[in-house]
């Protein structure tokens, strides 16, 4: 009976309609019969049903609707699966969640959010463990390098899924396919951290860009940000790793210099000499990056590191401070 449950088909579904869990749902239909999944609202699931792709993000990306299961309500969705992957912007996440009274009682959480929960002031892990009793043993998180634009163009991308070894194996079949390759890792935490700390990285590679400076610089600046990482996360969680494997450097580096980065273009218009607030304003998608800083620069702070990026970011984001001359004092600091 045992072995005959194994083989069991394990049902997933998406919470979240923005641009990354539209390129997951992607994803999993290479894989899976039924993907449920859970949209913001009556419009999207209505627009989806009868235009076959989500109305706002990665609109080119068709779905065989009969492969869908839709609907708004995420206990629904949650009743009906074994997994579920969390894919809203962080600053949604409690808001969903807080809506969800059914039982996940042994459903497998994979979070495919890069960034702080503001509700809790903390990461998603902490967040699922502490206010709903979700041990990491019912746990993964989604890193990449992986930009949502790109799997909807079906572009060679690598995933790296990190849970206990337990849950591996089952989620490489889902999410792996003919575009998408998957490592797995049992670095949890620092899985998430890594792939929050890029992005306010690439905002400052934004902002360097912004400012004029070069090539020649950002490989500095980004050389400076991994070992900043690396101190980051050892203080953090230590563990074993290697951060120079794909899910860290390669999302730094993916993040830090790519046009489909929302967090670098924010630092790219801040640089241009927009406000934070106008900068934001004009994007059409949210800089996880943005919230982030404020958190880790705090943590950074309480734990007595030395973190001159993350330093310069958050005064020019929540200090007012002028770009142009937080970047020239950065300089003297990197190497």
């Amino acid at each position: 009976m045992a072995k005959k449950d194994q083989k069991k088909e394990k049902v997933i579904g998406v919470v979240g309609s923005g641009s990354f869990a539209t390129a997951i749902v992607k994803m999993l239909t290479e894989n899976s019969k039924t993907i449920h999944w859970c949209v913001r609202n009556e419009f999207v699931k209505g627009a989806i049903e009868l235009r076959h792709h989500n109305p706002t993000y990665l609109t080119a990306v068709n779905f065989n609707v009969k492969n869908l299961r839709l609907t708004t309500d995420i206990n629904e969705l949650v009743s009906a699966c074994d997994i579920v992957v969390l894919a809203t912007p962080s600053i949604y996440l409690s808001d969903t969640l807080d809506k969800m009274t059914c039982d996940y009682t042994n459903k497998i959480f994979v979070s495919a959010i890069k960034g702080i929960v503001p509700k809790v002031n903390d990461v998603v892990a902490h967040y699922l463990r502490d206010e709903f009793k979700i041990g990491f043993r019912f746990q993964a998180v989604i890193a990449g390098p992986c930009h949502a634009e790109e799997v909807a163009m079906e572009r060679l991308s690598y995933l790296t899924i990190a849970t206990i070894e337990e849950h591996q194996e089952v989620l490489r079949e889902k999410f792996a396919s003919r575009f998408i390759k998957v490592n797995c890792s049992s670095d949890i935490l620092g899985n998430e951290y890594s792939a929050i700390l890029k992005n306010i990285y690439a905002i400052g590679a934004g902002i360097a860009s912004g400012l004029g400076y070069g090539d020649n610089f950002t490989a500095v600046f980004v050389s400076n940000a991994i070992r900043e990482m690396e101190l980051f996360l050892e203080r953090i969680h230590e563990m074993p790793r290697d951060v120079n494997e794909s899910a860290y450097l390669g999302d730094l580096l993916v993040t830090a210099y790519s046009l489909f980065s929302r967090n670098r273009n924010l630092g790219n218009l801040i640089g241009k000499g927009y406000t934070v607030k106008s900068a934001i304003q004009s994007m059409n998608m949210i800089a996880e990056g943005y919230y982030a800083a404020d958190s880790i620069y705090k943590t950074a702070k309480e734990k007595k590191m030395k973190t001159p990026i993350i330093d310069a970011v958050y005064r020019i984001l929540y200090e007012d401070k002028n770009a142009e001359k937080e970047f020239k004092k950065l300089t003297a600091k990197l190497d």
